[in-house]
Parts: C-alpha cells; sequence; structure tokens
C-alpha cells in the first residue's frame, strides 16, 4: 500500500509540474515562450511513452527474470535468449527494425509511430528489468522458500505471496534506474517522427536558429521529470535499507 502512495505522489508532482509549465513557459523570451504548446506536448508524450512502456517492462521483466530461474530449459532459455537480445543491441536499431522492417517480414506488423516507440522501449527495458528481478529473487533467503513449502504452499502461491514481494523491494533501485534511463532513451523515438520532447527542440532550434536556449529548455525539463522520479523513489529505496 505504502509502495502505491509513493507512485501515486510521483504522478501528482508531475502533474503539478505540468501546471507550472504551462504558466512559466509562456513567459520565457523567445523562441520559447511563442512555441510554450509545443515543449508542452513534446513533454507530455515522452511521459506517455515512458508510462506505457515502463508498465509494459516492468511485466516482461517479471516473467523474464522468474523464467531465468525456472529448472525448464526451453523457459529458461527463451528469457535467456531475449534477454541477450535486447540488452546486446542498440535500442535505436530495436526501434527502426520494429517500425521500418517488420511490415516488411508481415504487413500485420504494421505499426504507427507510437505504438511501435512502446513495443520497442517496453521490449527494451524489460530485458534489463529482467536482470534486477532475477537478482532480487536470488537474493531472498531460501529459508522463506522452504518455510512456505513446509507451510503447505504451492510453488506458484509461493512465488507470488511469498518470494516476489521481497523480490520487488529488493530490486526497487536498480528498477527505479531503468525507469529513468528509460524516459530518456524515449528521445530515440524521433527518428521514426514521434514528436516527443527531444524533436520539438531540434524542430524549434532548426527553425530560430537560436539552440542555445532552446536545447537548455529541453533539458531542464528532462531534468526535473527525472529528478521527481528518483525523489519519489528515495523513501522506498530507504525502507529496504530500514533506514528511517
Amino acid at each position: 500500500m505504502k509502495q502505491l502512495i509513493h507512485l501515486g505522489f510521483a504522478f501528482a508532482a508531475i502533474a503539478v509540474i505540468f501546471l507550472i509549465l504551462n504558466f512559466a513557459l509562456p513567459l520565457c523570451p523567445e523562441p520559447i515562450g511563442s512555441r510554450a504548446d509545443l515543449f508542452i506536448t513534446g513533454a507530455k508524450l515522452t511521459l506517455v511513452l515512458t508510462f506505457y512502456a515502463g508498465v509494459i517492462g516492468l511485466l516482461l521483466g517479471t516473467l523474464a527474470g522468474v523464467a531465468k530461474l525456472q529448472k525448464n530449459l526451453l523457459l529458461r532459455g527463451v528469457a535467456t535468449f531475449y534477454t541477450w537480445l535486447f540488452r546486446g543491441t542498440p535500442l535505436l536499431v530495436q526501434i527502426l527494425f520494429i517500425y521500418f522492417a517488420l511490415p516488411v517480414v508481415s504487413p500485420s506488423f504494421q505499426f504507427d509511430e507510437q505504438t511501435a516507440a512502446i513495443i520497442a522501449l517496453a521490449l527494451n527495458v524489460g530485458a534489463y528489468n529482467a536482470e534486477a528481478i532475477r537478482g532480487g529473487l536470488i537474493a531472498v533467503p531460501k529459508g522463506q522458500t522452504e518455510a512456505a513449502v513446509s507451510l503447505g504452499l504451492s510453488p506458484v502461491q509461493t512465488l507470488v505471496w511469498i518470494t516476489l514481494p521481497q523480490a520487488f523491494r529488493i530490486s526497487i533501485p536498480p528498477l527505479v534506474s531503468n525507469l529513468v534511463a528509460l524516459l530518456k532513451d524515449s528521445s530515440l523515438a524521433s527518428s521514426i517522427g514521434l514528436l516527443e520532447l527531444s524533436l520539438v527542440g531540434n524542430r524549434v532550434s532548426s527553425e530560430t536558429f537560436s539552440p542555445v536556449p532552446v536545447l537548455l529548455t529541453v533539458a531542464g525539463i528532462y531534468l526535473v521529470i527525472t529528478s521527481v522520479l528518483t525523489a519519489a523513489a528515495l523513501p522506498l529505496e530507504k525502507k529496504v535499507r530500514g533506514e528511517k
């Protein structure tokens, strides 16, 4: 419950930030003020990409992290191949492949820019989340599992009610780091023409020939959002370490 409260605070803080941006950016000197709506729209799309890819990536990472510790060779092999492939290739190549190459393989795999970006980002961050969750599962004392089995819990019940909750608490720091990295990596969606925050900055910079104030504004918005996400996760990390 406390984790959900902290997550709610994070999204509430981001909402407040956008309210501030709605008032502050129009008051900025040119070339920012007259184009404030563009920056706000780009920032919103960046957060949309981060949210959907983050949720899907957490689910994929959980499944892959659990599968990598299974005795079943097929499950372990598929999960290992997935993490090897998406951790070992550049995210930019993955985005371009899903958007441009998959439709060539089969027309049914043709996606719009936003969907393609979310799929690529989710698959990529899911591979990194898998390793974080796998590490958390390994760190859970074996005595916890043995005690659950002795109480008559099935392997699935032990995983869902005993092992995974503890693994998630242990994995919070790397998972938060992966989320922050995902937010910044979402800028690569501009490579397929998605008008997120960094592409807005590039276009405004090209139109106005004023790269310094434009790119400083873009960097500032990224920095504020990542700082909020990191600050919202600090109480959870302190709880894991046993600090007050």
